[in-house]
């Protein structure tokens, strides 16, 4: 028996997979979480994190939403299916109230927005499924929170400005200032 509290929470299976598409970011991650007793497995595409689930399931996964060969949420959906007794963590750097939502359906045990460190990832993969999640000790303003929704929005729109305005009911003028200017705090 180990004195690690980590390796007790974490069970009988400790293993994890990674999906994230900034190798930087994932090869700390990875460091991290063995570090605190998992087993990890690394992927930086959709295809290759199915691979992995569809040879072997792991009991853990933190997920990436946006990946260059598609959505991590196809990694939860595929992970649920195969192994529905897994934690799956979702990471975006695009937080939004809808994917937060998709993802919980899907089977995702949490929704952090990045930048998310090591010990609150870690926190919400060991978290009781009836605990809830401690507030965020620095939340994001509302003008950032405002920017980041016009930045998702921009993005899902091609990065065409006119039909963004639209959709966001705003002059193409007003727009085009926001997109101008660097992110607020």
């Amino acid at each position: 028996m180990t004195d690690d509290p980590s390796a007790i929470e974490l069970g009988e299976d400790r293993t994890l997979l990674l999906v994230d598409d900034d190798r930087p970011f994932l090869q700390r991650l990875e460091r991290a979480m063995e570090k605190r007793g998992f087993v990890t497995v690394t992927a930086d595409t959709v295809s290759e994190a199915l691979s992995k689930v569809d040879n072997d399931p792991p009991a853990y996964a933190v997920v990436d939403m946006r990946l260059e060969d598609g959505n991590g949420l196809d990694v939860v959906e595929a992970l649920q299916a195969r192994r529905p007794d897994a934690r799956a963590i979702i990471l975006t750097g695009y937080g939004n109230i809808a994917t937060a939502v998709s993802a919980v359906k899907l089977g995702a045990a949490d929704y952090l927005s990045k930048p998310a460190d090591a010990d609150e990832i870690f926190a919400a993969l060991i978290r009781a499924p009836d605990e809830k999640a401690p507030p965020p000790e620095n939340p994001m303003s509302a003008d950032r929170v405002r920017w980041e929704h016009i930045q998702r929005v921009y993005e899902l729109c091609d990065r065409n400005v006119s039909e963004t305005a639209r959709r966001l009911n705003m002059h193409r003028r007003t727009l085009q200032r926001i997109l101008a200017k660097r992110a607020p705090r």
